[in-house]
């Protein structure tokens, strides 16, 4: 089977927001004060922010942001977050003086990170160092003392739990066998000549099942007999000719999800 039908390439590219001085339109007072207490009072979703210095590149800090604090700070041109402990927004620099006019705005490939590229006045760290990022880790001579260096740190891991990471793990996968299964679908109906599922289709449910035995047996022997490289191979080639044996029946993954949920209880 041809690679390139399931190969799903990130691109690594960074999307860039204008902030071009002088282009920003200031909010008044009154709007300013009614966009954070409305922000106050919701529990939004917040995606992590890097700041870093337009100039040099130096990594400045780390905070986080949900819509209201991105709208306002491209609105007012100095950065705005959103505070987990005190649940509101805030202005950096509103109490220091050490504010950070915004140059630049870019987001990842992933759409769930911000980079934003500041001219920082001051320091950006509140114990009045230039970068939050001034504490280096020393190397271990020794591989045995790796984590005993680590505890040393006193990193605080507790405070994002692996859940959330596992959460949005799943939500990436369901995304793309939903993705998979619309192309499956999608290449059937536009009844391509070319097309090796809609050959497959026009074969017939029965040559549908016998390519999904095949496949399984291709798997059975790459687990016995073969590297890790050619059992995710045809791993891959099992997921999708089961793909297409569901699109045929007319069966989606979210019923298959919805039944594993139910015996996970």
């Amino acid at each position: 089977m041809n690679r390139a039908l399931y190969k799903n390439v990130c691109s690594v590219k960074l999307f860039k927001i204008n902030v071009k001085k002088g282009s920003i339109k200031k909010m008044d007072d009154e709007n300013l004060n009614s966009h954070e207490e409305k922000s106050s009072l919701k529990n939004e979703k917040l995606i992590p922010v890097i700041i870093q210095d337009y100039k040099t590149g130096e990594v400045l800090m780390l905070a986080y942001m949900n819509s209201e604090s991105l709208a306002k700070s491209i609105k007012t041109g100095r950065t705005w977050f959103w505070s987990r402990q005190r649940q509101k927004l805030w202005n950096k620099g509103e109490t220091s003086g050490n504010f950070q006019l915004i140059k630049n705005i870019y987001y990842d490939c992933d759409k769930d990170t911000l980079l934003i590229k500041v001219e920082q006045t001051g320091s950006a760290c509140h114990t009045g160092n230039r970068s939050c990022f001034f504490e280096e880790f020393k190397l271990p001579e020794s591989k045995e003392s790796i984590l005993d260096e680590i505890e040393k740190t006193g990193l605080d891991f507790a405070k994002y739990p692996g859940s959330d990471i596992q959460k949005s793990s799943e939500k990436n996968i369901s995304i793309f066998l939903d993705k998979l299964y619309m192309t499956i679908k999608e290449r059937i109906l536009s009844k391509s000549e070319s097309s090796y599922t809609y050959k497959l289709h026009l074969k017939g449910l029965d040559e549908i099942i016998k390519k999904f035995g095949e496949e399984s047996i291709e798997v059975i022997l790459a687990a016995k007999h073969q590297d890790k490289g050619n059992l995710v191979y045809e791993i891959a080639d099992l997921f999708y000719h089961l793909t297409v044996l569901m699109v045929e029946k007319d069966t989606g993954y979210s019923e298959i999800i919805k039944e594993l949920e139910s015996r996970s209880k």
